[in-house]
């Protein structure tokens, strides 16, 4: 039967000639989109059958790599004109690989096993009636970039004109936006622990930015300040099923570059789920070597070329893992150092933004103050754009390499940042306005982000979500969006906000925060909580309260706390609850306000 197909079918073929076929080599018949051409009666019932007996060689129960790896399915859509991929980069019709096929009889005794099997369940005869089983649903990859110290409007798309971001531009065009997007603290590595373990920062117990010489634990604590800080863990616990570990247990190949900062050797990215790690480490800046420039001193980076810039670099390995991850599905995680301080730049990039600043005519005040510290009120800092902009640069040879692999149609991208713009330190390089204060303060310039997420074929292109979600729901939504099940023991304050992406309504319910500690930026310890349009932030130094609507007060600048005592109320016992149910540890009131000797 087999043959009296095969050259039935061969004397009807047509086009170019067909490939020569090896039975042992590395050809990858791609039955998703097979079943997709059937589906839509573009071959005969006889091409049916033979295509049907040739998937199931090939790529049906089994399919090796050419590395001899796992039995696997190739999931990824491809064009229907794509059926084949062999060693060389030529591609084929069906018609052209069916043709290939006319001599079957020295592999005829391994089809027949196998179609024992198919038809034991009744595939072959549906798939030859037209009668197809149902699809499954391809499995995504996942890039993830997470921007250090971004702030919410440091993009072209999120409103700023002075720094030039045109490839995040075309990830938001692609993808859908998200307006009140949050990080889970005002600081680094409290924000790094969430996304990872889809919990508050509360509950690993990392609270504030990792110090590898513990100078703000309340041991060695010397600011003159009313409290003394929290302790809080110094390393991210490997008894926790991180995000990484989940993708990979379900086969996911899964890599991490750059800034890590969750934890001295031992606990890096390689001890957490991650199967490559290029540049993560305890510090939480480049501190070594040249810094932002080659050579590197980084232990888990090697030196490139002198003078080689750390995003880029960063870029380029992720882009050959991505081309070396074969048929797996992938999570690429790239964590960017970019832009936190130090503050440096390409030359380029730095005279092309003083050029450009030379040209600005601001006529508003340059700096305002946010309680002690000076705040900067506009975006004119030429090193700091030419870091935001080397970013851009990054994150566009990543989605150009995904568009060059083909595999742009099936893998979902997310940008995130881990807090907000740095505004009242360090440099002061950026403004979040509209948004008050940043980096290191519980309003919304330290902890609103921008967000972007683009899940091809699901949500829609350049849309725009307004609903509140934070950084504790990318562990379930992306465990979703794989088709995968939620693990909510693990997950505990993470809500998957796929359905947004879907266009579905959905409500998250309320929002906490809990950062026990003094900020390097002048912010001080408290509490805050969101639920729909209100926040309340709670100071802990005085017990301070303060309420604000967010709908028509963005900027945070009327305390409505006496103005409505039943929503402040309401929202402090909340929060009060959600700190005991947690187990949130509290800053100590010292006996004296000087510092320990």
């Amino acid at each position: 039967m087999v043959e009296r197909l095969s050259q039935s079918f061969s004397s009807r073929a047509e086009g170019p000639a067909a490939p020569k076929v090896d039975p042992q080599h590395d050809l990858l018949v791609d039955c998703k989109s097979a079943w997709r051409d059937f589906s839509r009666k573009k071959a005969s019932r006889r091409e049916r059958v033979l295509a049907a007996i040739l998937a199931v060689y090939h790529a049906g129960p089994i399919a090796y790599d050419k590395r001899g790896n796992v039995p696997h399915f190739r999931a990824v859509p491809w064009p229907e004109s794509q059926l084949v991929r062999g060693k060389s980069s030529e591609t084929h019709t069906m018609k052209q690989l069916l043709t290939a096929y006319r001599p079957l009889a020295a592999v005829l005794p391994k089809l027949m096993r196998r179609l024992a099997c198919l038809l034991a369940f009744g595939c072959l005869a549906a798939v030859a009636c037209g009668e197809l089983p149902a699809e499954q649903p391809a499995r995504p990859n996942f890039v993830f970039f997470l921007v250090d110290d971004l702030g919410w409007t440091d993009l072209a798309c999120y409103g700023s004109s002075f720094y030039e971001t045109p490839h995040v531009d075309r990830l938001a065009a692609t993808g859908m936006r998200f307006t009140n997007a949050y990080a889970a603290c005002p600081v680094c590595s409290p924000t790094r622990s969430s996304i990872l373990t889809g919990k508050y920062p509360v509950r690993t117990g990392i609270t504030d930015y990792i110090n590898p010489a513990g100078g703000n634990q309340p041991e060695k604590w010397n600011r003159p300040t009313p409290l003394l800080p929290a302790p809080y863990n110094d390393r991210l616990a490997l008894d926790e099923v991180t995000l990484a570990e989940a993708l990979r247990e379900s086969g996911y190949a899964t890599f991490f570059a750059g800034k890590w900062h969750l934890g001295p050797e031992g606990f890096w990215p390689e001890d957490q789920g991650f199967d490559l790690n290029r540049g993560g480490l305890e510090r939480g800046g480049p501190y070594g070597g040249s810094k932002y420039f080659s050579p590197y001193g980084n232990p888990r980076l090697a030196d490139g070329p002198p003078g080689e810039h750390l995003p880029d670099r960063l870029a380029s390995e992720t882009v050959k893992f991505i081309e070396s991850s074969g048929d797996r599905p992938f999570l690429a995680y790239l964590s960017f150092y970019s832009v936190h301080t130090p503050l440096m730049a390409r030359d380029d990039l730095r005279q092309k933004y003083e050029r450009k600043r030379a040209e600005l005519a601001n006529e508003q005040p340059l700096w305002g103050q946010e309680g002690s510290r000076q705040v900067r009120l506009v975006q004119e800092h030429a090193v700091y754009a030419g870091m935001v902009e080397a970013m851009d640069l990054a994150v566009g040879k990543v989605l150009a390499a995904l568009d060059r692999l083909g595999l742009d149609d099936n893998t979902v991208v997310i940008f995130m940042s881990d807090n907000g713009g740095l505004s009242t330190s360090e440099g002061h390089p950026t403004s979040n306005l509209p948004l008050r204060a940043g980096k290191g303060w519980m309003y919304e310039g330290g902890v609103r982000e921008p967000m972007i997420v683009r899940w091809p074929h699901v949500a829609r292109p350049g849309s725009t979500c307004d609903s509140p979600v934070t950084s504790t729901d990318f562990y379930p939504t992306m465990l979703e969006m794989a088709g995968l099940p939620l693990r909510p023991r693990q997950h505990l304050d993470g809500r998957s906000f796929a359905a947004l992406l879907r266009g579905e309504a959905h409500q998250r319910g309320p929002i906490f925060w809990h950062y026990p500690h003094y900020g390097n930026q002048g912010g001080a310890p408290g509490g805050a909580v969101r639920d729909g349009q209100w926040k309340l932030i709670e100071w802990y130094e005085d017990g301070r309260l303060e309420l604000y609507d967010l709908a028509n007060d963005l900027s945070e600048r009327t305390n409505l706390a006496d103005k409505h005592p039943e929503i402040r109320d309401r929202l402090h016992k909340m929060l009060v609850e959600w700190r005991e149910a947690t187990g949130a540890v509290m800053p100590k009131r010292r006996e004296t306000e000087a510092p320990p000797k």
